[in-house]
């Protein structure tokens, strides 16, 4: 009969339709969608298109989550959507938990992404054999020894043999440094500038 008719509400955001169902809109009473099509509130007066839809003046992008957070009380954000953007539209439509839930959401991922990926910085140092351990023990905070590699010798008067390397460092750029690179030891800038003369 009119009866079940009467429990579903069309809505028009934007120009997109959905469909749902009076209880779903009256889960959260103070709230404009609630008010406007459960109370019918005067005040709201909000016209209605030639389908009878509720026209709500909305992205209808954002409206998904809000819709969906009033039928099963989760917020389900996909990929694509910007929390702040679902955020704008449960302000709008007065949803006050779902404020709350969205602040929440957006503060656990800025504390998230603020630690974020961890990136590192890589060294090339080139330096001979025997100023290899002294290197390697003298490298400062934090850097760590990647790989060597061999690049032969640099000059060759019989046993004076020089075997020369170069010395991959590499160490974790902490947001604490906010991108400046904290420079290696003062000895393995001058064997950097030695290895970059020769």
């Amino acid at each position: 009969g009119s009866g079940g008719a009467a429990r579903w509400v069309r809505l028009n955001v934007g120009g997109t339709y959905f469909v749902t169902t009076r209880q779903t809109l009256g889960r959260e009473p103070k709230s404009f969608l609630c008010r406007l099509c459960c109370q019918e509130d005067p005040e709201l007066d909000s016209d209605k298109d030639e389908t009878g839809a509720y026209l709500i003046d909305r992205d209808p992008t954002y409206f998904g989550p809000i819709l969906n957070y009033l039928r099963h009380g989760k917020l389900i954000i996909t990929k694509e959507l910007a929390e702040e953007g679902v955020l704008e539209e449960a302000e709008f439509y007065n949803i006050a938990s779902l404020v709350r839930l969205v602040k929440e959401r957006i503060r656990d991922n800025e504390n998230r992404t603020s630690q974020g990926p961890v990136k590192h910085v890589y060294r090339v140092l080139q330096c001979q054999e025997e100023e290899l351990t002294q290197m390697v023990s003298t490298m400062s905070d934090g850097w760590k020894f990647e790989q060597l590699i061999s690049i032969g010798s640099s000059y060759n008067y019989g046993n004076e043999d020089q075997a020369e390397f170069l010395c991959v460092v590499s160490r974790e750029l902490n947001n604490s440094t906010n991108g400046i690179v904290i420079e290696p030891s003062e000895k393995a800038k001058i064997l950097q500038e030695r290895g970059s003369r020769m």
